[in-house]
């Protein structure tokens, strides 16, 4: 079933000044429980696709139709709040509040949703567990190594209950093993939970983890392989 469809879709940047074609006129679906690697060289549009999909970005033109509402409608609250329980976003740099323990970072989302606090505790004492980090709950982020940092990440991105996963370059920071760990957890999460989840990444050891590979060249499809 596809779940997301791009519809000639456009990102122009300096309209006034010298026009950069960031997406140039990008068709393609995706399916539910897909494993996606938006693949390409630096500047190729790989991380602009992810936010316009996940609704960080303005597209200058065309559709992005995600359970059959078009985000490019919405206004600006109502993306947040369609974010807030359809998308989880993992990003390079973890975005973690500092301030905030493992749980608590995981609670935050739900928190804003306005969940119970027994609610928000339970599950992510849960998804700390799933992602191999049940000692670590009242640790916070200065405390624990690239690798620990991104299973946070990953955990607050699950606890909203999303469908789909929204992953720029998550793998960047982190060396061999702890990449490897990563990958395998969000692999069990895909199959088991049929999450969809759509990587942007150089990294070759998501690109064989993959089932379909994307690769955009200046902002175009240049190829879409399944596997």
């Amino acid at each position: 079933m596809k779940i997301i469809k791009i519809k000639s879709l456009h990102k122009i940047y300096n309209h006034a000044v010298v026009p950069v074609h960031a997406i140039n006129d990008i068709n393609v679906d995706f399916e539910e429980g897909e494993f996606t690697a938006i693949v390409g060289p630096s500047g190729s549009g790989k991380t602009t696709l992810l936010n316009l999909i996940g609704g960080l970005d303005d597209a200058t033109e065309g559709e992005i139709i995600i359970n059959d509402v078009n985000i490019g409608t919405l206004s600006s609250k109502q993306k947040i709040d369609f974010r807030m329980h359809h998308i989880g976003f993992v990003f390079q740099a973890y975005n973690l509040i500092p301030v905030l323990t493992a749980k608590e970072n995981v609670e935050f989302v739900m928190e804003l949703q306005g969940k119970p606090k027994a609610e928000r505790e339970k599950r992510a004492i849960e998804l700390l567990h799933e992602v191999g980090l049940e000692d670590k709950i009242d640790i916070r982020p200065n405390k624990l190594s690239g690798g620990q940092q991104q299973r946070v990440a990953v955990a607050r991105a699950l606890a909203s209950k999303p469908k789909y996963i929204l992953a720029d370059e998550p793998t960047a920071n982190l060396d061999s093993k702890s990449a490897e760990n990563l990958l395998e957890i969000m692999q069990r999460l895909n199959e088991n939970e049929k999450i969809t989840f759509i990587f942007s990444t150089h990294d070759e050891r998501v690109v064989k983890k993959a089932r379909r590979v994307i690769t955009l060249v200046d902002g175009k499809v240049d190829s879409d392989i399944s596997r």
